[in-house]
């Protein structure tokens, strides 16, 4: 049975779980006492306490067959990644503007000094000979640390792309994951390895892992709200990456389910670090750790490690006991290419995604100010018709802005900066930006207040429109209200497509301008849009395009 038919009978086999797990917790055997003066021991006869300090008694567990099926999660998970092909030419179109795309961001992450001071070898000055190479750098490291660096820059700035349902997400994180292995592999077997059956992987292959992560990722958030149990949504990228991977590396299709588990069941990563009162920098390198673990894991079952068959039911042990309330994962859609094709590209603003288009509405607003005369100053208040999320994540209209990650997790923050400088840029983000040192943008921020509109929030999780609505309201303070002035849709949508992919172009030339000269800058933009000879590439000899030999931190 798989996952997505489990879910009809999920309750009642739940119920069942429980009521023989009660039983088997009350069946209390004698317990052997001591005491302290080494007298000769006693039994107790088991009774029932009307109050007692001790904790529930859990470890008269069964015996485990030997030959127990996997959870059907799992199962559908491995068989998609080694059974489904992949037929969507608008997927894989899709994932070449999500490759340029992720590909620029990491190069602007590596523009910032805290981003670049964790990247780079264990052991300074460490080469591993046919390593992965780290874009932007003359890194070259093994894939589990390759891995790590290739996804933190890649997330350092918040500007990849986006997934929003019952749990959010970047789904382009796996290409930490999926570039450094493949470039690895590549490298490794045209110095005559065996790798992942000995291939020299191309860019294409790389495009369909990245339609698979992102399916994978996509498919469990859709209805599954990892935020609402503590949990951050990079057990996904985790999870994704290890099944692409254990791919890539040669592993069979049970080896795969071994893998998978094995992700399930290593620590997950808390949300804290997202949230007020602890937001910091590791929310901007979560999604690389999660890549490290993945590549890790799966080294460690191709080496013979096994896997955990129920690593998500078992009564008491088991993820969803553990981590998820004793619910099982709902399912909206047998994975294929949804994911892919529906992804929503950042391109306006390196802003957290539910604030895009209230950061877009600002902007337009400013056009009708500058037509009145009239500046942010003249603004007194400004309310902001939003969805549920934006408000659950990013609304601290009065939470001090105490770093980096508060300012680009706060919509109050970010419209403030589009109202007084007409911009919102990464350079805004800083202590010791001019936006961030602002007395009017600071001002104005507390001046800013959310209020949800249920209709926004159920067209938020509808699957035909997946649209995330901000409207704002300005008042000034001669009393005039200017006309609400409503985004659904950001730029970058699905419906707005065709619109974003200049834009998208645009951004990923703007990012290697720092790093490159103008020519090989040209270059790399020429290549991104002959599809043909960019599919065929050698993955190994299209990332040697990005190195920099004069690299330094």
């Amino acid at each position: 049975m798989s996952a997505f038919s489990r879910n009809l009978c999920s309750a009642a086999s739940r119920t069942l779980r429980q009521r023989s797990s009660g039983l088997s917790a009350r069946a209390v055997r004698p317990i052997a006492l001591r005491a302290a003066n080494s007298a000769p021991i006693t039994y107790r006869a088991a009774v029932s306490a009307p109050f007692s300090t001790m904790s529930s008694l859990k470890s008269a567990a069964p015996p485990v067959p030997s030959n127990r099926e996997y959870d059907p999660e799992i199962k559908d998970i491995a068989s998609y990644i080694h059974n489904t092909p992949i037929e969507s030419e608008l997927a894989f179109d899709t994932a070449r503007w999500v490759f340029l795309d992720t590909l620029g961001c990491g190069l602007k992450g590596l523009e910032f000094q805290q981003c670049k001071n964790i990247l780079g070898p264990v052991v300074e000055g460490t080469v591993v000979p046919n390593g992965t190479k780290v874009p932007g750098t003359n890194y070259q490291l093994d894939p589990v640390l390759g891995a790590f660096n290739i996804g933190a820059m890649i997330r350092w700035l918040d500007f990849n792309d986006c997934w929003l349902a019952a749990e959010w997400g970047h789904p382009s994180d796996n290409l930490g994951a999926i570039l450094a292995t493949a470039d690895w592999i590549s490298r490794t077997n045209r110095a005559g390895g065996k790798l992942g059956n000995g291939k020299i992987l191309k860019v294409r292959d790389v495009l369909e892992g990245m339609i698979r992560a992102h399916e994978i990722q996509g498919c469990l958030a859709l209805e599954n709200s990892f935020n609402k149990v503590g949990l951050d949504h990079v057990v996904l990228v985790k999870v994704a990456s290890t099944a692409v991977v254990a791919k890539m590396m040669g592993l069979d299709e049970a080896q795969t389910r071994a893998a998978v588990s094995q992700a399930w069941v290593d620590g997950q990563s808390m949300r804290t670090y997202r949230h007020t009162p602890n937001t910091m920098s590791r929310k901007s390198w979560a999604a690389g750790d999660a890549c490290e673990k993945a590549v890790n894991l799966v080294l460690k079952v191709l080496k013979g490690e096994g896997g955990l068959p129920t690593v998500l039911s078992a009564p008491t042990w088991g993820f969803y006991d553990v981590n998820f309330g004793g619910q099982s994962f709902k399912f909206q859609r047998p994975y294929g290419s949804y994911v892919m094709e529906n992804v929503l590209f950042k391109v306006s603003y390196p802003a957290e995604f539910h604030s895009q288009t209230a950061v877009e509405a600002a902007e337009r607003l400013n056009k009708k100010l500058k037509a009145m005369g009239k500046t942010a100053e003249d603004i007194d208040h400004v309310v902001n018709r939003t969805h549920e999320a934006c408000i659950r994540i990013i609304d601290k209209q009065f939470k001090p802005m105490e770093n980096f990650a508060d300012r680009d997790h706060c919509v109050q923050y970010m419209v403030s900066t589009m109202f007084v400088f007409n911009r919102l840029t990464a350079n805004d983000y800083p202590d010791d930006s001019e936006a961030a040192t602002s007395a009017l943008v600071e001002s104005l921020r507390q001046r800013i207040s959310c209020v949800e509109d249920p209709q926004f929030t159920k067209d938020y999780h509808d699957p035909e429109k997946r649209t995330i609505s901000n409207a704002l309201t300005v008042t000034l303070k001669d009393g005039t209200v200017l006309e609400e002035e409503v985004v659904e849709a950001p730029l970058g949508h699905r419906l707005r497509r065709e619109e974003a992919k200049p834009e998208i172009l645009a951004k990923y030339k703007t990012h290697l301008g720092p790093h490159y000269p103008a020519e090989h800058v040209d270059k790399l933009v020429k290549l991104g849009q002959d599809t043909k000879t960019l599919d065929a590439m050698d993955i190994d000899e299209y990332v040697d395009l990005y190195v920099k030999k004069d690299y330094t931190k």
